[in-house]
């Protein structure tokens, strides 16, 4: 099963980049690429030919790249399938919240990582 789909663009601080990043690997399925993120490619309707690219990185939390902002990150993950990633991330041992929100805007659930950091996980609605 793909797990995350897509994100819309996110850098996050953490104290511990690479153990992080096996987290991400390995429950979520996000390969890492060899400069510690990975860039999502995708089409839009209003260019269908075109390749666009959605940056994920997970950044040591001493960088400066965020200054002048104290926040560490916001995500919101695309997911094609959410009452089964829920249930699987469950049975990982991932600490899963038991509400999920249905909406004409789509599903949403969340699970914490490792350090405590809420993740939203998105199913759109068809044909999105």
């Amino acid at each position: 099963m793909k797990r995350v789909t897509g994100i819309g663009g996110i850098f996050f601080k953490s104290k511990n980049p690479d153990s992080l990043r096996t987290w991400y690997h390995q429950h979520l399925g996000i390969d890492i690429e060899s400069w510690g993120g990975f860039a999502f490619k995708w089409r839009s309707e209003n260019n269908p030919e075109g390749i666009g690219t959605t940056a994920w990185s997970i950044f040591k939390d001493e960088t400066k790249y965020f200054d002048p902002s104290k926040a560490s990150f916001m995500i919101n993950y695309r997911v094609e399938n959410l009452d089964e990633l829920l249930r699987l991330l469950k049975s990982e041992g991932c600490q899963v919240d038991p509400k999920v929100d249905e909406s004409e805007f789509g599903k949403f659930g969340w699970v914490m990582d490792p350090e405590g950091n809420r993740i939203e996980l998105w199913q759109p609605p068809a044909g999105q």
